[in-house]
């Protein structure tokens, strides 16, 4: 059995982050085997999560990989761990809009089995605390809240009034944690910034937090909450169930991974791999052509627009990309992949593999998205339904004439994305492991088409 605690909040901006990354750390650097998660579709908080631990961080994403895989997922990342740390995603009792309790933290907690440690920013109140808990505590009795670590806290009279303040809600308090800048991680229009765009800074930040939780939390009570969870049976998640492409080759499948292309879930490589592949990572940002033998090609998302100039300015690799996609071979691009296959993003020449010009846009387009593939290509065929996510500020204007990849139904009915041969470009997110019949599918092409 892995022990195990979700760390949640009342909403956004309450400190989990630092908070699950400090505790993923502080338990690691005593010697424990961590497995790192998060819930929904967040790639940047697992970065730091692998950074605490030395582990994948892995999301829990009920709404793209459904309920019933969630266990399933959380054993195979946890598989030989002491101890498994669950950050959450928004509000605890927050979810897929319109669709109850479907993807919140909550609903991954009870699939889980799991205690819940609610993380909450005291800065602005003292004896409404204890209300603010009572009524998390109490709202769904299916949610087991073990205790509270108050952040944010100012002196030693405000922790005095909040720990008073608690002690009629019966819930304990497991930390204090004081401001600290140095645990603070910078944002910007999408976010934390990823590790990969300030290792040295990411891993100061993580020992800073680390240090901070070691010294506000009760570990020891922390651990013993984690280890009364009770047993969590069933099956464990394997990539291995996935069918290999025929011939038993194993073609090259090229994965775009450095500081422009950070967002990807470890469980994609894992079934490429399952599938037949040979995954080898490369950097657009460094590499001036493709791996050897590609035959395949993979770009995930991440921030092109942050380092449109460096991506702009390779051009070597740019018309490798092109020359691939020529060719008919295997293409599968998300939201960053997709300005980057472009034929412009903000007036920088791209790839140029689709009609489209990309560029920045004021709007935030966020959700997830219900997703019903309108053309056949290397990842679906017609009429295949899938759930994913977008989030992005940009926008794409397509040329006249080119096949649509996806029919939504939310927020509004539209179609998106490109297949246009073997490329299928799309804003749309998707989690494999919810569709690992996606993996499958573009491997066997991969094991047909032409190499780089």
């Amino acid at each position: 059995m892995v022990a195990r605690l979700v760390i949640a909040a009342p909403s956004s901006g309450a400190g989990k982050t630092t908070v699950a990354t400090g505790l993923m750390a502080a338990f690691a650097g005593r010697g424990l085997a961590v497995s790192p998660h998060k819930v929904g579709p967040d790639y940047i908080d697992p970065g730091y999560h692998a950074l605490a631990t030395g582990r994948p961080g892995r999301n829990l994403d009920a709404y793209m990989c459904g309920p019933d895989r969630i266990a399933p997922l959380f054993r195979h990342g946890a598989r030989g761990c002491d101890l498994a740390v669950v950050e959450g995603v928004m509000g605890l009792y927050d979810g897929a809009a319109g669709q109850g309790e479907l993807a919140s933290t909550a609903q991954v907690a009870k699939l889980l089995r799991a205690p819940v440690v609610l993380v909450v920013d005291a800065s602005s109140q003292s004896r409404s605390v204890a209300a603010l808990v009572h009524g998390f505590a109490s709202w769904d009795p299916e949610v087991r809240l073990g205790g509270v670590i108050l952040n944010k806290v100012a002196t030693d009279r405000h922790e005095a009034l909040l720990r008073e303040a608690l002690e009629e809600s019966g819930v304990p308090v497991l930390g204090v944690l004081r401001r600290a800048p140095a645990v603070e991680t910078p944002s910007r229009h999408l976010g934390l910034v990823p590790v990969a765009e300030r290792q040295a800074q990411a891993v100061a930040a993580v020992a800073a937090q680390a240090e901070q939780v070691r010294a506000g939390c009760d570990l020891e009570a922390l651990l013993a909450l984690a280890r009364s969870a009770p047993e969590l049976s069933g099956e464990t998640w394997s990539a291995e169930a996935v069918e290999p492409a025929p011939g038993g080759s194993r073609p090259v499948v090229a994965v775009a991974g450095g500081a422009a292309f950070t967002f990807s879930y470890a469980e994609h490589t894992e079934l490429l791999a399952a599938a037949g592949a040979e995954v080898v990572t490369f950097d657009p940002l460094r590499d001036e052509a493709l791996p050897e033998g590609t035959r395949g090609l993979v770009v995930g998302g991440g921030f092109p627009e942050v380092y449109g100039e460096e991506l702009s300015a390779n051009a070597a690799l740019r018309a490798a990309v092109a020359g691939l996609a020529a060719s008919g071979a295997p293409v599968a691009a998300e939201c960053a992949g997709l300005l980057y296959l472009a034929r412009s993003l903000d007036g920088r020449p791209m790839c140029g593999v689709l009609d489209a010009d990309a560029r920045m846009s004021p709007r935030l387009t966020l959700g997830y998205r219900d997703a019903v593939a309108v053309s056949d290509s290397v990842l679906a065929a017609a009429g295949t339904r899938m759930r994913g996510h977008e989030f992005h500020r940009t926008v794409i204007e397509p040329g006249a004439g080119e096949r649509p990849a996806w029919g939504l139904r939310q927020p509004e009915p539209r179609v998106e994305g490109f297949v246009r041969g073997g490329v299928h470009a799309s804003y749309v997110h998707t989690h494999w492991a919810g569709a690992p019949g996606a993996a499958a599918r573009f491997v066997a092409h991969c094991a047909g088409g032409p190499a780089a």
